[in-house]
């Protein structure tokens, strides 16, 4: 830190009761008074020196031994009228990035001009500005930060402004600097750690400055994006670490008084926030999804402007496979839901992700002719692009294989939620394709946790529920919790216990072969009884009864009984539970219960009811 020191003369000063004089042979003719406090001074130093003192007492002549001067606001407050009164008596002043824009001001407040005397105030100080100040980094970003005490003053006479351009012109100039460990003979991965040696101080600028001196850095155009998205998390960190869903609460208390402390805090929080969200690089990675998450959370709280919600749920779509579930756990405040996590915003964060236009993994095209005699080298260089897209929408596939398994985590959570609705549930776990659930075990998880959750729900819904469930995805444990669960619609235990029973008996060897009937109807469940299921995963933190074990579970004899219950309680149908013919569905469920009899037997059977009716057709 650089400073400069004026005049040669000791300090004189000294205060009597409440007025401030100065030691001197000469009686003092002059009190000036200055925000309460009297000084009892010389005309003769003070006005040589400072224009405005000359056209005060010139203006209002006064025969009194102490003409009065009034200085209303005067800039930088008793401090920095004494540094310009010492300087009038040469007394010794220090000048630092701490002091020189109140002594500024307050020099231009007194016309402390060159047309005055040569070698004034105002010029020394804009020298020392000028040569020194902006000059170091650290005496720019302290000048800067003390500008917001004289706003008007700082823009009016371009301290402000000179103070960006110096620090946006050093951080263009170096705009990563490695640390103590990052040095030429280390490894790539310590040098990954390194980050911008400027963000640390620049945090510490109000949100006008660092938002005026963030413009100016970016529009340089030489920073790297991930710098300044890491620069913005610093400054997110030091200005918005305790936001709430506490705070929120005493926010709502508190909104009856427009002028109330909190909510001055709250309405500052917002600027904040809001003015981070418009720093965002527009380069996708730039800022990682669980920051971008962070900034949604704490808009809900702060009731940020919709711009800024838009905006960040545009962005956390681009890259959400980043996130984890508990960074889309966004709190909702609306009044009409009552819902603890705020389900429409994660839909709209969904809908930007499958928006993004990313397809599957597609096969290249094939030649007509099926096969090619010659193959030149443009035909080479076409498979080595057709390749190259392959993996990129390769990774795009992975991506929402990833994003699936996010929602269907997602989905448990909000699922133990009392009050979430099952439209919204619903409609989340529809706006899943089919593809990127490669099984449905998750899916099942959430929906075994909301029917515990929610009881009171009719047939009807249970069914809605349950319609995007696919058994056939379910792994062989998944299949064993389902087949007993007591809460699921009947449709749902029988086509869990045939699956499971086909695949058993395919698996067992005890049919080698399905006859056509049979391959019939499970070609139009779409089902592959010889396809392998994967091991139903029980990594999840689901506690207490959510908890699925596969000890103590009842014999396949058992199995059937309780399905013998359902239908037996499922004899009382509504009206369009009947089938067209007036038969009840139970009735249409008796081969499945056959099936689960005996399955052997009843593939046999129907392997000789095909045969007789192939024969009788002939």
């Amino acid at each position: 830190m650089k400073f400069m020191k004026l005049g040669s003369k000791p300090d004189t000063f000294y205060s009597t009761e409440a007025v401030r004089s100065v030691s001197s042979e000469v009686s003092s003719d002059l009190i000036i008074q200055v925000q309460g406090s009297r000084y009892l001074l010389h005309k003769f130093p003070l006005l040589s020196k400072c224009l405005r003192l000359q056209r005060l007492c010139s203006e209002s002549p006064d025969t009194s031994p102490h003409q009065i001067v009034q200085l209303p606001d005067f800039p930088g407050g008793i401090e920095a009228f004494e540094l310009c009164a010492k300087f009038c008596y040469g007394i010794t002043i220090t000048l630092s990035a701490y002091n020189i824009v109140a002594a500024r001001c307050a020099a231009e407040y007194l016309q402390m001009t060159e047309d005055v005397e040569k070698g004034n105030l105002i010029c020394k100080l804009e020298v020392f500005f000028n040569s020194c100040i902006l000059h170091g980094w650290k005496d720019s970003i302290v000048t800067l930060q003390s500008t917001k005490a004289f706003p008007l003053w700082s823009e009016d006479l371009g301290i402000t402004s000179r103070c960006i351009e110096a620090i946006a012109s050093k951080v263009l100039i170096h705009p990563q600097k490695d640390d103590i460990s990052c040095n030429g003979a280390v490894s790539l991965r310590h040098k990954s750690t390194c980050k911008g040696w400027w963000a640390e101080d620049m945090a510490e600028l109000g949100i006008d400055l660092y938002w005026r001196s963030m413009i100016a850095i970016k529009s340089g155009g030489k920073i790297p994006s991930n710098l300044i998205g890491e620069a913005l998390k610093i400054y997110a960190a030091r200005w918005l670490p305790n936001i709430s869903r506490e705070v929120n609460c005493h926010k709502n208390e508190a909104s009856d008084s427009d002028s109330d402390p909190t909510n001055e805090v709250f309405s500052k929080h917002r600027l904040i926030l809001e003015s981070i969200v418009s720093l965002l690089p527009a380069e996708k990675g730039s800022v990682s999804c669980s920051f971008l998450l962070k900034l949604l959370k704490a808009s809900n709280i702060l009731s940020a402007s919709s711009c800024s919600k838009v905006e960040l749920a545009r962005r956390v779509g681009l890259q959400l496979e980043e996130a984890t579930v508990n960074d889309l756990l966004i709190p909702s405040f609306s009044e009409t839901s009552g819902t603890l996590y705020d389900v429409d915003m994660v839909l709209t964060i969904l809908q930007q992700f499958m928006a993004q236009g990313q397809s599957p993994v597609t096969s290249p095209p094939r030649s007509k002719l099926g096969f090619e005699r010659r193959r030149s080298r443009s035909a080479e260089n076409i498979d080595l692009e057709l390749q190259e897209s392959r993996r990129s929408s390769s990774a795009s596939h992975s991506s929402k294989l990833k994003v699936a398994k996010l929602v269907d985590g997602f989905l448990q959570e909000i699922a133990r939620d009392v009050n979430s609705p099952l439209s919204k549930f619903i409609t989340l776990a529809e706006s899943i394709p089919d593809f990127s659930r490669i099984d449905h075990d998750d899916l099942y998880r959430a929906i075994d946790i909301y029917l515990k959750t929610h009881p009171d729900l009719n047939k009807s819904e249970r069914k809605r529920l349950c319609r995007t469930l696919d058994c056939k995805k379910l792994s062989v444990e998944a299949c064993m919790h389902a087949a007993q669960n007591e809460l699921l619609p009947l449709r749902v235990v029988v086509q869990v216990l045939f699956f499971e029973q086909t695949r058993a008996a395919m698996a067992g060897g005890k049919v080698t072969e399905l006859p056509s009937n049979i391959k019939a109807l499970l070609a139009s469940h779409e089902i592959d009884p010889s396809r392998p299921t994967a091991a139903f995963s029980t990594n999840t933190s689901t506690v207490g009864e959510d908890q699925w074990s596969v000890s103590g579970l009842k014999p396949s004899k058992s199995k059937l009984s309780t399905l013998r219950m359902k239908l037996a309680e499922d004899d009382n149908l509504d009206e369009h539970d009947l089938q067209s013919d007036g038969l009840g569905r139970s009735s249409s469920l008796k081969p499945f219960v056959l099936f689960l009899q005996d399955p052997k037997e009843c593939l046999v059977t129907s392997w000789r009811s095909a045969r007789l009716k192939t024969t009788d057709e002939c």
